[in-house]
């Protein structure tokens, strides 16, 4: 991702560090507080093995996952260490583990409301990276004509990364926490063939991340999450956050 912005180093080093620094505190705050939270839950429900295991810190080194983080910067995707659980050591199991894979999804969402409400409030403009590469150099002078553009660029992308991170987090195909919660809320019949899929699950998710290259950009993510990025911008960011992504 950060590669799509390079010619700016040279054009528009502000506007490029602005960038690498809005996705570096992303990636801390959202990844990293998105597996405590996971951690913090599982703790709170009794479940104990994150707490042995180190994970229950917000210490960056506990959850960077050496492949999985630094993806994000260079491809737009990408996974933190997942905190192990084990939702047998609680009172409710399968609440507990609907609870705790809740909790990951939602620390984002809190984490773009706090990022989104300058800008909801106007005092900041809501920018954000995702324009065609073409038009990046003519952004990037917008982007840092004063301060308070700076800031709207920077927060912007804390913002949409963070809601990002939430609905993909949130689709139903494992691993990702959103199977966690499906699984949880089906009946128990169900939630057994539904787990079934497990196997098959990096495949489907690897299929939906590819889909833009096998398709010839007809279908990519956006396709199926787009609507409810666009529900949630414009609850955390206002009418500023009924933008068209590039």
């Amino acid at each position: 991702m950060i590669l799509r912005y390079l010619s700016l180093l040279g054009d528009a080093p502000m506007a490029f560090v602005i960038l690498v620094g809005a996705f570096g505190a992303s990636l801390l705050v959202g990844l990293i507080f998105h597996e405590f939270c996971h951690a913090f839950v599982a703790d709170r429900l009794g479940d104990r093995t994150p707490r042995l295991l180190g994970r229950l810190t917000l210490n960056p080194k506990a959850h960077y996952d050496p492949i999985g983080t630094t993806l994000i910067f260079f491809a737009g995707f990408g996974w933190a260490k997942p905190v192990p659980v084990n939702p047998a050591n609680t009172a409710n199991p399968r609440q507990a583990m609907t609870l705790i894979a809740l909790a990951g999804p939602l620390s984002n969402l809190v984490m773009a409301g706090l990022a989104g409400l300058p800008i909801k409030l106007g005092l900041v403009p809501f920018y954000h990276p995702f324009v065609s590469a073409g038009s990046a150099r003519l952004w990037a002078e917008v982007w840092t004509a004063s301060p308070a553009d700076m800031a709207g660029l920077f927060l912007g992308t804390v913002l949409l990364l963070n809601v990002f991170l939430a609905v993909f987090n949130m689709l139903p195909v494992p691993p990702l926490d959103g199977s966690r919660v499906l699984g949880g809320l089906l009946p128990l019949p169900l939630a057994r063939e539904y787990a079934r899929l497990e196997p098959w699950g990096m495949g489907i998710l690897m299929l939906i991340i590819l889909a833009p290259f096998i398709t010839n950009g007809q279908f990519s993510l956006l396709t199926i999450t787009g609507p409810l990025i666009e529900l949630l911008l414009r609850a955390f960011a206002g009418e500023a956050g009924g933008v068209v992504l590039g």
